[in-house]
């Protein structure tokens, strides 16, 4: 786990970006050019992972005492107040995967952008209580 990582409910923690997800996608579209396939799934592929890796620079991810913020080049993009949750879970995050969590409102499906460990450490320490487990 990250040194800087400070396991306090009470501070604001801002997420390390982790560039692994896009460049797995990035560099499995590449992969695909040498099959005997159109250049399109390619270029598809890659450009999403270039789109996320692109995504990985401006995102990073706040923890507040009482809120998951989403900063987009240092400006709040949104918020969701911890009150509202009613679940979370990480799928496949040591690739990484996806982030799921559930709102009162609507449920949200998110890459996992960011380093996963940290992303865990304080979801389990800020809304621990609502991880779906594993069955």
């Amino acid at each position: 786990m990250n040194q800087e990582l400070q396991l306090n409910s009470n501070e604001e923690i801002i997420l390390s970006s982790s560039f692994k997800l896009p460049l797995i996608i990035t560099g499995f579209g590449a992969i695909l050019l040498v099959l005997p396939f159109s250049p399109l799934p390619t270029i598809l592929i890659s450009s999403f992972g270039l789109f996320l890796l692109l995504q990985s620079f401006t995102l990073k991810l706040k923890f507040t005492k009482e809120d998951l913020v989403v900063l987009q080049l240092g400006k709040e993009l949104r918020r969701f107040p911890f009150k509202n949750w009613l679940a979370w879970k990480l799928i496949f995050p040591t690739i990484p995967g996806f982030f799921y969590f559930r709102e009162e409102a609507s449920p949200h499906l998110l890459p996992i952008l960011f380093n996963p460990k940290e992303l865990e450490a304080q979801l389990k320490l800020r809304v621990g209580e609502l991880e779906i487990k594993k069955s």
